[in-house]
């Protein structure tokens, strides 16, 4: 369980302090981005996976819902979500993918859902809430709604493909959608030096290993333990934000990453047979490989 919490953590502690870097890429087309990004992040996964096991029909469904909803779907809505509501609001609501996650699990623990209220709690302190205007809510919601379905989806399909299946299988299925839809939205453009820094980190660090990190805690700790550790996003990203000197370390932002912590804390504790079902053979082969 060690093992499968400090996977969880240090996956969302990336992800969360990539918000600086993903701010390099204003201005520049979402979803032929996304393709270049995801692209790289599977050229980087099949050269460390030992092999890419097939997916069957079965699991086509839920890989291109992980893709469509909690990866193309979830930055496109981020960003449109941004312009018709504060930051802050935005972060707000999405402090409720934890919640969602620990009562929508199969087999959900009272620890994990008072976790989870608390950590969502604690996400409201860090954003300082926020105000919105227009489609702002409903494009904040959707963006909450595609963050846990990137964690639903892959819950039973881990256990058949592996780790490292699922996190290449979905970045090439993001590269083809991306970049199809992308040529009619958008359309291509060469990145400038500072964009192509910020896309081959997106790729690299926040696509290949924290994708995989995330997936195995997924498996190790199940959806609704591991969705409280969604909290430690906006700690991270706070952390980035104060020593790129962006923003302001403040008492209430400090109570918020306690209040965060806390919830990791209650979220975690309790039994270890509460968690999903056990891999199978294919996510033993690839967790080596992801470690």
């Amino acid at each position: 369980m060690k093992i499968g919490v400090a996977a969880g953590a240090i996956a969302a502690t990336i992800v969360g302090a990539s918000v600086p870097i993903t701010g390099m890429l204003e201005g520049y087309p979402v979803l032929t981005g996304q393709a270049m990004r995801y692209a790289l992040g599977a050229a980087v996964l099949l050269l460390v996976a030992r092999r890419l096991p097939m997916p069957s029909w079965r699991d086509i469904p839920p890989l291109l819902g992980v893709v469509v909803s909690g990866m193309l779907g979830f930055n496109a809505l981020l960003l449109a979500a941004q312009q018709y509501a504060e930051p802050g609001f935005v972060a707000a609501v999405m402090g409720g993918a934890p919640i969602a996650l620990a009562l929508l699990s199969r087999k959900r623990t009272t620890s994990a859902v008072v976790g989870a209220v608390v950590v969502a709690a604690g996400i409201v302190l860090l954003s300082g809430g926020g105000s919105w205007h227009g489609p702002g809510l409903v494009l904040a919601l959707l963006t909450l709604v595609g963050e846990v379905c990137f964690t639903l989806f892959s819950v039973g399909v881990v256990g058949r493909l592996g780790v490292l299946g699922v996190a290449t299988w979905t970045c090439l299925f993001a590269t083809v959608i991306g970049a199809v839809l992308g040529t009619f939205v958008g359309g291509w453009q060469v990145p400038d030096a500072r964009q192509t820094f910020a896309l081959v980190l997106l790729a690299t660090v926040v696509t290949a290993l924290a994708f995989g990190l995330w997936y195995f805690a997924v498996n190790r700790l199940g959806s609704g333990r591991a969705g409280v550790l969604i909290g430690l996003m906006p700690v991270s990203g706070l952390v980035a934000s104060v020593l790129l000197g962006a923003q302001q370390l403040t008492l209430v932002s400090a109570l918020g990453a306690i209040t965060v912590a806390l919830g990791c804390v209650i979220g975690l504790r309790g039994p270890q047979t509460a968690q999903e079902p056990p891999a199978d053979l294919a996510v033993e082969r690839a967790a080596p490989s992801v470690t």
